[in-house]
């Protein structure tokens, strides 16, 4: 009889994160997402859509989308969203995870045309990404979209599908929309490709290295937009939406006081939650954490919110009693090492 220790165990799973994550940075990788995708129609939607985010909706050509916040009108962000204009309707995509954030858009439906429609019982998606990714979707016969957030409608092997490419700042990315019945042999198609399957604990240590804050975790309910460093979320020529006049006071002001910050640690991997500190004090807190093979050994990396005040060259903080440095988003060096 063999037994696995422990150790074992957690060197397994360092083994299989460098893997993944090496084939995210110089390969191509496949994985599942948790998203739902709501179809909005009717005169008034464009227009409605506009007032409820960040971003600007109204001027969106077709076959492009944006990035947005959803804010109340203290300014602060309620959720995060994607919307693409599809022609004769627009497609917005939430995460899961922001059930929560559809029914909160709903309420200002009042006598608006806007007819609502979701569609994540019917649509899977899923998503590959790395330099090769584009080599493995023409190999299936896939045109993949050359701008940031573009998406084409196209049939493959008698199925309607849409290629959707990503924001990623680190490396291309896209997503596959697909009807639930298809989504498995669609899938298989992408590993049969050559892009390799790569899991959720790979998937978040990708996203906290690039820098890119997650909604219930980085983003709570009192965060300002410009604090998480996502200008790409804002526009300031749209006209009013909710929360508006908060943005643009933060804008003629030049600055908010506390940002997103990454962080390495010299130490234990650091509990959610835990505070930031400067000679005793608390200066911000951690929000999201990850733990990254280099070498022999692992890297502890974070992101969390610090007073810009304290954000000076050289600077070190306590977290937990280790030592922690501050680095500018995303952590291009530790993304070359892999």
């Amino acid at each position: 009889m063999s037994f696995v220790t422990q150790q074992e165990t957690l060197t397994g799973e360092r083994d299989e994160l460098r893997s993944e994550l090496r084939s995210l940075v110089s390969g191509c990788v496949a994985y599942q997402l948790d998203r739902t995708l709501v179809s909005l129609s009717g005169k008034d939607s464009t227009r409605w859509l506009n007032g409820m985010v960040s971003n600007n909706i109204r001027d969106l050509p077709s076959g492009h989308g944006v990035y947005a916040f959803v804010l109340n009108p203290q300014g602060q962000i309620q959720g995060d969203l994607y919307a693409f204009h599809r022609g004769e309707t627009l497609v917005v995509e939430i995460d899961r995870a922001q059930a929560n954030l559809l029914p909160q858009l709903r309420r200002y439906i009042i006598m608006d045309k806007v007819e609502v429609e979701e569609l994540g019982d019917r649509v899977g998606v899923f998503g590959t990404a790395g330099p090769g990714a584009e080599r493995v979707l023409s190999s299936l016969g896939l045109t993949p979209p050359s701008v940031a957030l573009e998406l084409l409608d196209t049939t493959w092997n008698g199925v309607d599908l849409t290629v959707v490419r990503g924001d990623n700042p680190c490396v291309p990315d896209f997503e596959l929309w697909v009807a639930k019945e298809h989504t498995d042999r669609a899938w298989r198609s992408l590993l049969q490709a050559g892009a390799q399957e790569i899991h959720n604990t790979t998937i978040e240590a990708f996203r906290v290295l690039c820098g890119i804050p997650r909604v219930g975790s980085d983003i709570r309910e009192r965060t300002l937009p410009q604090e998480t460093a996502q200008d790409r979320a804002l526009n300031f020529n749209k006209g009013c939406y909710i929360g508006q006049e908060i943005v643009e006071r933060i804008r003629a002001r030049g600055s908010v006081h506390r940002v997103l910050t990454g962080l390495e640690v010299n130490g234990s991997v650091p509990v959610l939650g835990t505070p930031i500190q400067l000679a005793g004090k608390d200066i911000g807190l951690i929000t999201s954490t990850a733990t990254i093979p280099a070498g022999d050994g692992v890297r502890v990396i974070a992101l969390g919110f610090v007073r810009k005040e304290h954000l000076t060259d050289g600077v070190s903080f306590d977290v937990a009693g280790a030592k922690a440095s501050p680095v500018s988003l995303p952590f291009s060096h530790l993304l070359q090492q892999l």
